[in-house]
């Protein structure tokens, strides 16, 4: 992935591929890179893809195919006042002149409000940050009206469908539920034993996967996680603006010798295939590529009940999805930890349902449909 700092391209050939713009308020690691990412893998050369992130950062890149068509850009510079957002982005759209422009949650909105059907367009929403995590804001809500009112939307969980055709007023025929998938996996990368945490091997590994943000509440998984220290390990595999906070949480309960706070991590999914229960804690999610992930490496979910995490696990693991409460998590960590078997059982109807529905070939081809019928208009006969 080559990334440059202008708008200029070299002259297009007579034929080619669709051409994609995808404007992500970040490229770093997050639900809608990873599965961008995915959808990459399986899409092939069908499309070229152009992404700009507009806080210029691109951890995700890494996890991009090597020999994938995709253009990275600098977003045109900012300014204070909207008006002048906005021309600039409408210019960037003139200059860069893609098929089609995709973008992705609030962050990117004033794209959208830019193109205003000029484009071909679809918006992704994957979830919310702090101040959307509880309730909705009004603004916000007429802002999506507004500018997504041209436009396809792409969700990933059937509470965001709710919020998009309710809250936001859509039209349900514009917005397209495609649950996430992921590729099976079956290899371990290097052993946690190997990594040099030191846990003793007696002691059940709870891990948790996710940016350290407000909404993601490290905190209450700390607090939960109290009365299990001793009996378990905790794994939070993870980097961001909340990460001192954990630390001095941890340290003000007394759990630091029993908590290993192992930063931003390629091998993510590695650790999960190498623990015993996947812990979420968040204010607000929707769909977790992380549940997936767990539910495909046989391990069973304690969660509290947020977006689709109660229909996406087996029905087995339902009684562990729980009130967003500490002691209700505490809870049901504390029964999972304390049954080996339970764990096993749990794990493996999670493991055959995530093979079963939650696919990444059949993510994929729900999503070439879509992009396939916003190239070819349909978005606009929806309008």
């Amino acid at each position: 992935m080559s990334q440059v700092e202008s708008f200029q391209r070299d002259s297009a050939p007579t034929v080619r591929p669709p051409r994609l713009l995808h404007v992500f308020p970040s490229f770093d690691i997050g639900g809608s890179q990873v599965r961008f990412a995915s959808l990459l893998k399986r899409l092939g050369p069908q499309f070229e893809h152009t992404v700009i992130s507009l806080d210029g950062r691109w951890s995700a890149a890494t996890l991009l195919p090597g020999d994938a068509p995709v253009t990275a850009l600098a977003g045109p510079a900012g300014s204070k006042g909207l008006a002048s957002r906005l021309m600039r982005i409408r210019g960037a759209l003139e200059t860069i002149a893609p098929d089609a422009l995709l973008t992705y949650n609030w962050g990117a909105i004033e794209w959208a409000l830019a193109n205003s059907g000029r484009l071909p367009h679809l918006h992704h929403e994957d979830g919310f940050g702090p101040e959307e995590s509880t309730r909705q804001l009004q603004r916000r809500i007429w802002t999506r009206r507004l500018a997504l009112r041209h436009s396809s939307v792409m969700v990933p969980s059937r509470l965001l469908w709710d919020i998009a055709t309710k809250s936001w007023g859509i039209a349900a025929r514009k917005v397209h539920h495609i649950p996430n998938g992921i590729t099976p996996c079956d290899r371990i990368g290097m052993s946690i034993e190997r990594m040099g945490l030191e846990i003793p091997a007696h002691l059940c590994r709870i891990v948790w996967i996710g940016a350290l943000r407000r909404e993601k509440n490290p905190l209450r998984l700390l607090r939960a996680f109290v009365p299990l220290a001793g009996k378990a390990v905790l794994l939070l595999v993870g980097e961001g603006p909340e990460h001192d906070a954990v630390l001095r949480e941890g340290e003000r309960l007394g759990i630091l010798p029993h908590m290993r706070l192992l930063g931003r991590r390629s091998d993510a999914r590695s650790i999960v295939m190498q623990s015993d229960i996947l812990a979420l804690s968040s204010d607000t999610e929707q769909m977790p590529f992380a549940v997936l992930e767990a539910m495909d490496a046989g391990l069973p979910v304690a969660s509290v009940d947020v977006g689709d995490i109660r229909e996406m696990v087996a029905e087995e693991n339902r009684d562990f999805i729980v009130p967003c409460k500490d002691q209700a998590l505490g809870q049901a960590l504390a029964s999972l930890i304390a049954d080996a078997k339970l764990r096993a059982w749990i794990g493996s109807a999670n493991r055959k349902r995530v093979r079963n529905v939650y696919r990444a070939g059949d993510m994929a081809g729900r999503y070439q449909l879509l992009i396939d019928a916003t190239l070819a208009g349909e978005w606009r006969a929806s309008a």
